[in-house]
């Protein structure tokens, strides 16, 4: 791991981001809509991904749930079961271990960035999310990717009217927009950000992942204390901590239970940024083309958390 490559990996996803797009214009995969359950299996950012997906699914009338690969009561296998097992590197050991019932049973969908792997070789049919190397070591845009091809296929599976290739072409305007003026608002988020306590990120429940995954990067990297909370949750199980630590939360806006979050933050003096709307009282606040989206958001913020990551990995 190494945090010259995980910035270089940050700084292609524009890129990396334009290519899907092309790709699933273009179809790059076809999968008929599941007759039965479909059951997302993934450890780390890829469950965090499938867990995104399930609620975009489900919204389209699929019996569709994320899963950890090491439940023990997991899902059992059937003819009409789909699986998409969620792997980056295809090299989980948990969910090879979780699929290996299904097998020659369900229909096994791998999703992956590895198209070469055992793993991938085992299941009915490949998903390539087209995310590249990345050369940091970190998963950072293979998660975003794998929820920009998890969200394609539910929109093919009539999830509500997303067109994912026009988000991923929106988002990638603004992720070269946050790279552009990094400059302008990198090194104030890292300082308000970067308490003696840690760091925690809320997110809407539709954009759980971001939460998720910018904590991630927070302890992989630069090995911080971070974690993630769901907004309107956050009431019920975070508030506490703003009563006795130096609090500092990364806040990506547009849950409709900001105001309480924000309340209890401002009453008990907390330190916050907010991402994707003007909100007072924050120490500071970013701003990105389409950031009114909720696609283009999630496949667009987690780059703030990634660029401060990569700041205090850097030593800067």
């Amino acid at each position: 791991m190494d945090p010259n490559g995980f910035g270089a990996d940050i700084a292609q996803r524009p890129e990396t981001y334009r290519a899907l797009a092309t790709s699933l214009s273009a179809g790059s995969f076809d999968l008929t809509r599941p007759d039965g359950p479909v059951v997302l299996l993934g450890m780390g950012s890829s469950r965090y991904a499938a867990g995104i997906a399930a609620r975009y699914l489900r919204g389209a009338g699929i019996g569709a749930y994320a899963e950890y690969s090491t439940a023990e009561l997991g899902s059992a296998p059937g003819r009409d079961v789909c699986v998409l097992a969620v792997s980056a590197g295809g090299g989980s050991a948990e969910t090879n271990a979780a699929i290996q019932p299904h097998i020659g049973i369900s229909r096994v969908v791998a999703v992956t960035n590895d198209t070469g792997t055992e793993f991938a070789a085992s299941c009915d049919q490949v998903i390539d999310v087209l995310a590249g190397p990345e050369i940091g070591g970190v998963a950072c845009r293979s998660y975003s990717h794998t929820l920009a091809v998890l969200l394609q296929l539910a929109s093919q599976w009539g999830a509500a009217d997303i067109n994912i290739p026009a988000a991923l072409q929106t988002a990638a305007t603004a992720c070269e927009h946050l790279l552009a003026t990094a400059d302008e608002w990198l090194p104030d988020v890292a300082a308000a950000l970067h308490g003696p306590n840690g760091t925690w990120v809320l997110a809407p429940a539709d954009r759980l992942g971001s939460a998720e995954q910018s904590a991630l990067m927070l302890r992989e990297g630069p090995r911080r204390p971070a974690d993630a909370c769901e907004t309107g949750d956050w009431s019920h199980v975070d508030v506490y901590l703003t009563k006795t630590l130096d609090y500092r939360a990364l806040l990506y806006t547009g849950s409709r239970w900001d105001g309480p979050a924000l309340e209890w933050m401002r009453q008990r003096e907390s330190t916050w940024v907010a991402v994707g709307a003007d909100v007072a009282g924050s120490a500071f606040v970013v701003r990105y083309p389409g950031d009114d989206d909720p696609i283009v958001a999630m496949l667009t913020e987690t780059i703030v958390a990634e660029l401060v990551a990569q700041r205090w990995w850097a030593g800067a």
